[in-house]
């Protein structure tokens, strides 16, 4: 007796377990076939690009055993497996439940096809796994930025008073750091709207500026991210900038030197603190003059030449300068709580500062070599992520 033709329909991106297992309960009622959304309905439906292209879902899922056939559904919208259903001619149409509709359930009885809706069934000693969970728990390999020196001076209400250099590096994902920790965790939740998982191989300036007017509406009358944020996710290794009354600088330096940044890596790590707590805003009180912003730009310079010559105790001088010059100009930055911190690491450390706009988060230490319990970072080298 020939066996009935089994038919179901889906994107499969991300394929995973929890796909085989309605493939296997699927093949119960016949030989199974397979549509799968194309590339150009993902983005329209989803609003997004696929993990895997269709040709690669294609291969992957014809490659299942309980799987007769499959092919990439030709049509568009909710009802893209219209013609496949014309090319398979099922008896059976089989759905999950949060996959069923009436509207299906309506096409079937008009074709004459049998309509079965089966609930999310893991086989044994396995969980139970969907696409909208696994995009929920999958890490971001997306890239921190950590700001070295000069942090301000990206606000043009800063840089009108003097100009300088901004120094960031961007690191590797090598622990899930707090929100409102002084990360430029806001950035990368927008940059991961864009690319979900990575950075794509491109330009990285070009990327830091798509970036940067992606997260900042121009209609937007509000508060303007800096530059810097989008630069020190986007760029690897070791930057700094130039700003002279603009949002975005007039200059960029890279700095991808293996020795340079592994000398940096043995003598920088990070402190958890707190969250900058709701309500703070470090910029109360603000005062800034050029007096201020020559000793932000000047401790700016200093950290970048004592890194390139490698000299410990210069850099860490320029560094905590540079964190003083911060907070003379934002004593907002120091909320309740920080003080106690630094004063428990102050003895393991060479010097110290809040990263980001302070008000809590995370401390960055300069060190002869890195203290138990703290966070090492790992510089992002050029072209890899």
């Amino acid at each position: 007796m020939k066996n009935k033709k089994v038919f179901v329909s889906g994107c499969y991106d991300m394929l995973h377990s929890g796909h085989v297992a309605f493939f296997k309960e699927a093949s119960r009622y016949g030989d199974l076939y397979v549509g799968i959304g194309s590339d150009a309905t993902i983005r329209d439906l989803k609003n997004r690009k696929t993990v895997y292209s269709e040709k690669e879902r294609l291969y992957m899922v014809k490659a299942i055993r309980y799987v007769t056939d499959a092919y990439i559904n030709p049509g568009s919208g909710m009802l893209d497996f219209l013609e496949t259903l014309d090319i398979v001619k099922p008896d059976v149409f089989v759905v999950n439940t949060d996959g069923g509709s009436e509207t299906k359930r309506n096409l079937c009885k008009e074709r004459g096809i049998e309509y079965v809706e089966l609930e999310r069934v893991p086989d044994a000693g396995l969980d139970a796994r969907s696409t909208t969970s696994l995009r929920t728990e999958v890490k971001s390999h997306l890239p921190y930025r950590v700001d070295l020196a000069g942090t301000w001076i990206d606000q043009p209400y800063v840089s009108q008073f003097g100009h300088g250099w901004a120094l960031t590096i961007s690191i590797e994902p090598t622990v899930e750091f707090m929100e409102r920790g002084g990360m430029s965790t806001s950035t990368r939740n927008a940059a991961r709207k864009i690319w979900p998982y990575e950075l794509p191989n491109y330009n990285e300036e070009m990327l830091a500026r798509l970036l940067f007017c992606f997260e900042n509406d121009p209609e937007n009358e509000g508060h303007i991210s800096g530059a810097q944020d989008a630069i020190g996710i986007c760029m690897s290794g070791l930057c700094r900038h130039y700003y002279d009354g603009h949002y975005w600088p007039s200059k960029i330096e890279q700095c991808t030197d293996e020795d340079t940044l592994s000398w940096l890596e043995s003598h920088l790590c990070i402190v958890p603190m707190f969250p900058r707590r709701a309500g703070c805003s470090v910029v109360e009180g603000k005062d800034i003059t050029p007096e201020k912003v020559k000793n932000l730009t000047d401790a700016a310079d200093r950290c970048w030449n004592a890194i390139m010559a490698r000299d410990l105790d210069a850099f860490a001088t320029a560094f905590r300068d540079s964190f003083e010059a911060q907070i003379a100009m934002f004593p907002s930055m120091m909320q309740p709580g920080v003080q106690e911190f630094i004063k428990a690491w102050a003895p393991k450390a060479k010097a110290w500062k809040m990263l980001g706009a302070g008000g809590g988060g995370h401390l960055a230490l300069v060190v002869d070599s890195l203290p138990e319990g703290t966070i090492p970072v790992k510089i992002r080298r050029k072209g890899l992520m």
